[in-house]
């Protein structure tokens, strides 16, 4: 049995992504760690103790409470986040979350458990990678103690999401991506190009919700609301579930094919802050420090969620 740790920006693929690794017999989940990114950072500590407290696993995994302040970038893709997720990141859901008393920072969340497992444990982010960068400043030996890193974001030549060079989880933290994505350590990225392959379509949704399970139902309500948005705004008859498709990535290996690469975060730039920059030069001028997944099994895919969900 694999063992997971989700740090996510819940926003509605984040949570369905973190709904199917709670119900996967073949992971471990041991924490979910939030952070800011689609949502702030109190919003993504709430929306993910409401998802779990919804879902009632009978094991529920350690739960990180973003940082009240952070260096993320905000403002340029505020309302098209919004527009996608709804001002409380989970569509039209009803939120509800307990009161919390003793909150664990995600950062703490995520050494103390990588140091209780040590190299056992996956790590997948789906959101900026602001807590990772920040275990790795306060643990130095953080990075080198996981089994495995696998970050969704980025993109190698389909141009961004956010802004025309930008993919979201980079631009709203370029500075920890950079940090994270040029450390030594082996880890694999799930950029734009492998995740915008799969589109789940109502015909999809329709079979998969077809389930009379508390995470069915979940799903039922909260799935609408995607399809609506991605209609309007991106004219689409059909949603992209990215965050899923980078778990089916850990979960299902064999669905995804892979390329090594050398990748780097740009900062500074005005037009393109948060690009990620990938040496494709026949003549490397640098070891690659990335595996890249260039394409991945679409079909795959909606055979995992539908496997789970049923």
């Amino acid at each position: 049995m694999r063992k997971l740790i989700i740090d996510l920006d819940p926003g509605i693929g984040d949570a369905v992504a973190a709904v199917l690794a709670m119900l996967d017999p073949e992971i471990d989940l041991l924490a979910l760690t939030a952070t800011a990114g689609a949502v702030s950072g109190s919003v993504a500590t709430r929306n993910l103790y409401s998802i779990v407290a919804q879902i009632d696993p009978p094991k529920w995994p350690r739960i990180g409470s973003a940082p009240a302040a952070g260096n993320w970038q905000r403002g340029r893709g505020d309302s098209k986040l919004e527009a996608l997720n709804g001002p409380t990141g989970l569509g039209d859901l009803e939120i509800f979350a307990p009161d919390l008393h003793h909150r664990h920072e995600s950062s703490k969340v995520l050494i103390d458990m990588v140091r209780d497992h040590p190299h056992q444990v996956t790590l997948l982010t789906l959101g900026p990678l602001t807590n990772v960068a920040a275990a790795s400043e306060r643990a130095p030996d953080f990075l080198g103690l996981l089994g495995g890193l696998v970050c969704l974001g980025g993109a190698v030549s389909t141009g961004g999401d956010i802004t025309a060079a930008a993919e979201t989880n980079m631009y709203l933290h370029p500075e920890a991506a950079r940090s994270v994505l040029g450390s030594p350590e082996t880890k694999t990225l799930v950029p734009l190009d492998a995740t915008s392959a799969a589109v789940i379509t109502y015909e999809n949704f329709n079979r998969i919700s077809q389930g009379h399970s508390t995470s069915s139902q979940f799903l039922k309500q909260l799935l609408p609301f995607y399809f609506r948005a991605h209609h309007q705004i991106l004219g689409m008859e059909g949603i992209w579930l990215r965050e899923v498709v980078a778990l089916a990535t850990v979960a299902r290996p064999t669905i995804s094919r892979q390329q090594s690469m050398l990748v780097d975060v740009e900062v500074q730039g005005h037009l393109t802050t948060g690009m990620t920059v990938f040496e494709r030069r026949r003549q490397n001028l640098g070891k690659a420090n990335a595996s890249v997944v260039m394409e991945i099994d679409p079909q795959g895919v909606v055979d995992y969620m539908t496997q789970l969900l049923r």
